[in-house]
């Protein structure tokens, strides 16, 4: 059965009896209320007919008297002391020993004020009287809250009866406190639509217990035929702490079941209630990727933010927006939002307003290609950090417009990072790619070129520059994730590049916990490297998501090899220690070796880049070749995607623009790689400076780690160094 459907059932569907059972809080209240009531004054005829031996004409007058005259302030007493124990407020259908000892406290409690409140009124009764009653009360209290649990479960199990083929039926994994508190939820309200059949859990000592009716059937071994016997419709995995590799493994075994797999949030998230208990999660791929979540405490780190005005370029895309979003919980004097495209702008804008209303925020639309828009931002604001996200990202699109790649990612860097010197920013962060390491697409060697730039930059100005290498996110615009679940959204098929195609993934709060770790360990020129653990295998992604939203590769959702893509590895590339690596306080990062360069010659290769850019020539790719000599691509992507005038002209027409209103075809005014700076002092080759040849070995030294199988690789696919 498919819980989906399962959840569309209408609520007419409801037994009459389950009418009978009151949701309200306040009628259960009342409820509760009056039953106390009258359990008070019931337990203290009794009480004292017990002193009496039930025998109520010897009674006394006086103490009558006495039961009489105090009664109605006995009963009021006892119910606020309830009330004020929040015993009306906990929700009894799911009560446990913790909630029946409060009981007893606060009875105990009411016991201890009754011959106080006797001896005021004036009256007198006997004292074993106290003690019968005390035991008399906590009992009907405790017997009136363990009747009302019967009684939902009854009315719960009666409705299960009732509508079986519509209830889905459910298996959780984990017999813990979290296990607990999930089938709890279920039973007592109807935010977790469902009914728990059977628990799972690795603990040899918990098996064939009860957990609030509910028994521990076996292990994650016995899951699949578990699944069979008892027709389990969905599996709720309640292991907010188990290690990553123990989660890794039961969720494996849980897809292949065809089961729908819902999770709960980390026991962190819980206690800090950004989650509630009933919010499970669907399980995603990222759940997947075998290895522990790089953890960073930022509390401990972001002083160096703190009272400082911050600047983020791209502020509106995947990376960018989740910068400001810590950034802006951190005390920041100003945070500055610089991004080309309007929506994402507002939107992460709009986003700061509702959450950060404190927050002292700028907004503005423009592009790092423009120098003098640049000049007015960081003169206007005098920014005191710098975090630049803003680039081209998308490999196969920037193999057709490897100018516009040049453009904005090393054009665009160059000038940010002028700005900054000149204006005096103290710290420079640029957001690098493991793309960078021995590049066979233009977007990879542009971001070893912006890397480059930073290196030379900081050379010769006070600003600390620094970059920070990751691999691929999930979940970011572009990436593959969405575009697969689209793919199956559509029903197939689901296309992947090579069957052998592996990347290294790393999450949005992970790429950023490392960008913000890296400016607080900056000391100027180093390139930070996430250690992301094992590659994954982007085929065994596909097959995986598959299955987990209900499908079967291959049978249901088909699954097609498109063949590489323009510029586009088999591998991707980390740095290790034997490479020049030096480990970093968190054992996760590492800061990559400088690589010493002529840095006038390097200023003279971004002159020509710059000129070759702007008028769209073709040999943009020998050009980057000169100056990144590891950069290798393949002859057959060297594509000309340059248009006729006459087909520029039919272009322009068809978008509703005049002719010549398209992209420039060389720098205007304020575009140029210099254009609108001053000349700073100290530029040049650094003396001692080692001859192009050296760097190229120290480079190749630092950055090959798979040198040898991927020249191999690359001869299979076809490439040839230009």
């Amino acid at each position: 059965m498919n819980v989906k459907n399962a959840e569309t059932v209408n609520n007419r569907d409801r037994i009459i009896l389950d009418k009978y059972l009151p949701r309200s809080k306040r009628v259960r209240m009342c409820l509760l209320w009056a039953y106390d009531m009258a359990a008070v004054w019931s337990c203290a005829c009794l009480a004292l007919g017990l002193r009496f031996d039930l025998n109520f004409s010897s009674i006394p007058a006086s103490y009558v008297y006495a039961l009489w005259k105090y009664g109605l302030l006995q009963m009021a007493v006892v119910t606020l002391l309830f009330y004020g124990g929040r015993l009306y407020a906990i929700m009894w259908g799911s009560a446990g020993t913790r909630e029946m000892l409060e009981v007893v406290l606060i009875c105990i409690i009411a016991a201890l004020a009754q011959p106080a409140g006797i001896l005021i009124s004036g009256q007198r009764m006997p004292r074993s009287y106290y003690l019968l009653w005390f035991i008399l009360m906590t009992g009907a209290a405790i017997c009136g809250r363990i009747s009302f649990q019967v009684l939902q479960r009854t009315v719960n199990r009666m409705n299960r009866a009732w509508k079986k083929d519509t209830t889905p039926q459910i298996m959780v994994v984990g017999a813990g406190q979290a296990g607990t508190l999930i089938i709890r939820e279920m039973k007592a309200s109807q935010k977790i639509h469902g009914f728990p059949v059977c628990i799972v859990d690795d603990d040899r000592d918990k098996q064939g217990r009860f957990i609030d009716g509910v028994v521990v059937a076996g292990t994650r071994d016995d899951i699949p035929g578990l699944v069979r016997k008892k027709s389990i419709d969905a599996i709720y995995v309640a292991l907010p702490s188990a290690p990553v590799d123990d989660i890794k493994d039961i969720l494996g075994i849980c897809q292949k079941t065809g089961c729908q797999v819902k999770y709960l949030p980390g026991v962190y998230q819980l206690m800090n209630g950004e989650v509630n208990i009933s919010r499970l999660k669907e399980v995603e791929i990222e759940d997947l990727l075998g290895r522990e979540p790089v953890q960073v405490n930022l509390n401990e780190i972001m002083g160096y933010v703190r009272d400082k005005v911050v600047l983020v370029t791209g502020g509106g895309g995947s990376i960018g927006s989740e910068l400001c979003r810590q950034l802006a919980g951190h005390g920041v004097r100003q945070l500055i939002i610089f991004d080309m495209y309007e929506n994402n702008a507002y939107e992460i804008q709009q986003e700061l307003k509702r959450n950060v209303p404190d927050l002292n925020l700028a907004v503005l639309i423009g592009s790092v290609r423009n120098t003098n828009r640049l000049d007015y931002l960081f003169r206007t604001y005098r920014p005191d950090i710098v975090y630049h996200a803003a680039a081209h990202k998308h490999v196969p699109l920037m193999e057709d417009s490897p100018n516009e790649a040049i453009k904005n990612n090393v054009l665009g860097t160059y000038k940010t990072a002028r700005a900054a010197m000149q204006y005096g920013t103290g710290r420079f962060i640029l957001i690098s790619t493991d793309k960078a390491v021995n590049p066979t697409n233009i977007m990879g060697a542009s971001k070893r070129l912006c890397e480059m730039v930073i290196q030379m930059c900081n050379q010769k100005s006070g600003t600390e520059f620094v970059a920070v290498r990751f691999g691929n996110v999930l979940g970011s615009n572009g990436s593959v994730i969405p575009l697969f679940k689209k793919q199956i959204e559509n029903g197939g098929p689901v296309t992947v590049t090579h069957r052998d195609i592996i990347r290294y993934f790393m999450t949005i709060p992970e790429a950023v916990s490392l960008v913000l770790q890296a400016g607080a360990y900056a000391m100027g020129g180093e390139i930070f490297v996430l250690n992301m653990g094992k590659p994954v295998r982007i085929l065994d992604m596909a097959e995986n998501l598959i299955r987990l939203s209900g499908y079967e590769p291959y049978r249901d959702i088909d699954i097609q090899f498109t063949g590489l893509r323009p510029g586009e590895k088999l591998y991707e590339e980390l740095l290790m220690d034997e490479e020049g690596l030096q480990r970093t306080g968190n054992e996760r990062i590492f800061i990559g070796k400088p690589i010493d360069m002529d840095y006038q010659r390097f200023e003279r290769g971004l002159a020509r880049l710059d000129e070759a850019a702007w008028l769209e020539k073709d040999n943009i790719r020998e050009l980057v070749h000169e100056m990144v000599p590891e950069y290798h691509y393949r002859a057959e992507d060297d594509v000309n995607v340059a248009m006729s005038d006459q087909d520029e002209v039919l272009a322009q027409a068809a978008a509703g623009m005049e002719p010549g209103c398209g992209e420039k075809a060389g720098p205007e005014p304020g575009d140029g790689i210099n254009a609108g700076y001053h000349t700073i002092p100290g530029y040049g080759a650094r003396p001692g400076a080692e001859s192009p040849a050296g760097s190229r070995r120290e480079l190749h030294n630092v950055m090959a780690v798979y040198s040898t199988k991927q020249d191999a690789t690359m001869t299979k696919q076809g490439n040839t160094t230009v």
